[in-house]
């Protein structure tokens, strides 16, 4: 499958660029697979997500309208944020007020796809994470829901990591520790994709986008496959 230097931290092609785009529905584990996939290839981690939950929180805290888009738009603008592009530390602050913690919050996760579908709050976002990928030199994994098509749609490696329905609720559902229950769950998985996937489609790959379905393997089964379709892409294997 993967090379032997693939394994367990590696430097891939060093001293080139390396951009590892990943899109996928919620509760596909594309957070936590790119967040290891990274680790294992020593490159920088990029939770796009988690850039529009502390918009969502921000405007939240600030009293801006969420239906209003030019409000938010101006928000994302002026927002103060600070996150975290290493897979050692989760850490997102806006105005120097540590919220990795708040953003997860099921207000939060009911209330983003207002911020998500605001097309100028995501403009600014993009070109807030294509500047971050840049101080990386471009040598990062980035994931999110328009990764491969819009952000980075020239990134060395591009895949879609998806899995069924049932497997992705069961999921969400133990990422939060058992404390939704499956109305909030589908509300989060389901009701959030499909008002997402008006403004972006993150359920089907794209031209030359590898599509990766997790629904049937474990989370290292998942890895690896993820690591083997890099190594495929960017070595020929």
């Amino acid at each position: 499958m993967t090379r032997e230097f693939f394994g367990p931290e590696t430097v891939a092609r060093p001293g080139k660029p390396l951009v590892i785009a990943i899109d996928g529905p919620s509760g596909s584990g594309k957070s936590s697979v790119s967040k290891e996939v990274a680790r294992r290839l020593k490159l920088a981690y990029l939770d796009t997500g988690a850039m529009y939950r502390a918009l969502t929180w921000y405007c939240l805290k600030t009293g801006v309208d969420l239906q209003d888009g030019a409000a938010v738009e101006q928000a994302s603008k002026i927002m103060p944020l600070e996150i975290s592009t290493t897979t050692a530390t989760e850490y997102v602050a806006v105005d120097g007020t540590d919220i990795t913690d708040e953003i997860r919050d099921p207000l939060i996760s009911s209330s983003v796809s207002a911020v998500a579908t605001t097309l100028g709050a995501r403009t600014e976002l993009i070109r807030r994470q294509r500047e971050l990928i840049d101080q990386h030199h471009r040598r990062m994994v980035v994931e999110g829901r328009d990764i491969t098509t819009v952000v980075v749609p020239n990134a060395e490696v591009r895949m879609l990591l998806t899995a069924s329905e049932e497997a992705r609720m069961r999921r969400r559902g133990i990422q939060l520790g058992g404390t939704q229950t499956k109305e909030q769950l589908n509300a989060q998985v389901i009701q959030r994709d499909a008002k997402d996937s008006t403004v972006v489609n993150f359920t089907q790959a794209a031209d030359g986008v590898v599509t990766l379905d997790s629904s049937e393997l474990n989370f290292e089964e998942t890895v690896q496959t993820a690591l083997a379709i890099v190594s495929k892409v960017i070595y020929g294997d």
